[in-house]
């Protein structure tokens, strides 16, 4: 004799031998893609973009979410040749919009890129420095 019976959350089945003897009945139901609970990859079925893959690292949210979802809506429907050429605008408004919030969106090596044009400077710098020494003495 089969049961069931519910603790707390859990639901506990107790089946005999004589229930798994006769074939099921279920039938399979086929996914649905617009389900929002199934998880679905950046690009959903009918073409629409997934501003919840979690591929985008939440940059579809937060204070730039608006200029992210613009600049890669832009990009993501573009026909140009250049795909996305024609989105500058939009994405310099998002490049804009994270320059406010370096703590959200910190610049990738911030530091080696100064440290870098501060001796590119000092190079340049010194290459003057002898450029005009060999002058003044020829």
């Amino acid at each position: 004799m089969s049961y069931c019976r519910q603790e707390g959350k859990d639901r506990i089945i107790f089946a005999t031998k004589e229930d798994h003897e006769t074939p099921s009945s279920a039938e399979l139901v086929a996914d649905d893609p617009d389900d929002p609970y199934e998880e679905q990859g950046l690009i959903l079925p009918n073409g629409d973009i997934n501003w919840n893959c979690p591929c985008l690292g939440g940059m579809a949210s937060g204070p730039c979410g608006e200029q992210f979802k613009s600049a890669f809506s832009c990009f993501h429907y573009s026909t140009e040749e250049i795909k996305g050429s024609d989105c500058v605008d939009q994405f310099r408004a998002m490049q804009e919009c994270m320059q406010k919030y370096p703590d959200l969106y910190p610049q990738e090596d911030e530091t080696e890129e100064k440290e870098k044009s501060s001796k590119d400077l000092e190079a340049a710098s010194m290459e003057a420095a002898a450029a005009k020494e060999e002058k003044g003495s020829s």
